[in-house]
């Protein structure tokens, strides 16, 4: 099945993105925005963050956070298309077989910094799995949907 045209347009903003802002809650409830470069591949998001990071903490001490996406403003800063994807987090060790496969990815893409950071102990991979997509195209265009376009869409 095709997605429909609002989740196409969706997930080619964020695969034009070469990072996202980060909302994370913090031990306390308070709510905390960061900023990553993001590694998007079979449909899953990772990033590579430092553990000393209060960001990092958050997303593996509740295992949840959101992703935020920004299109181009166009002249018009409030109707900038923009998806915010809600996720569950999960870290993949340095033992688990993707861990280099993935590294490699990030690599390629964000180039040698990966590798030098790659022999920083502190550095953790993080995989984030879509949950819920809510993407605002422009005034009066807010879609939301699954993160399989074949289920339906949740209630906001």
């Amino acid at each position: 099945m095709q997605a429909a045209a609002p989740e196409a347009d969706c997930l080619s903003l964020i695969a034009a993105s070469d990072g996202a802002a980060i909302a994370s809650c913090t031990v306390d409830g308070d709510a905390e925005a960061s900023y990553a470069p993001v590694l998007q591949q079979d449909g899953l998001f990772y990033v590579y963050v430092s553990g000393l990071a209060k960001h990092t903490g958050n997303l593996l001490r509740s295992r949840q956070g959101s992703l935020l996406f920004l299109g181009d403003a166009a002249g018009n800063p409030f109707a900038r298309p923009r998806a915010s994807v809600s996720c569950t987090v999960a870290e993949i060790g340095r033992d688990d077989p993707r861990y280099v496969e993935l590294l490699d990815g990030l690599e390629h893409r964000f180039g040698k910094v990966i590798g030098l950071l790659r022999n920083l102990p502190d550095f953790r991979l993080l995989a984030l799995t879509p949950i819920r997509y809510h993407y605002i195209a422009g005034f009066g265009q807010a879609y939301s949907f699954t993160a399989n376009p074949n289920e339906p869409a949740p209630s906001d």
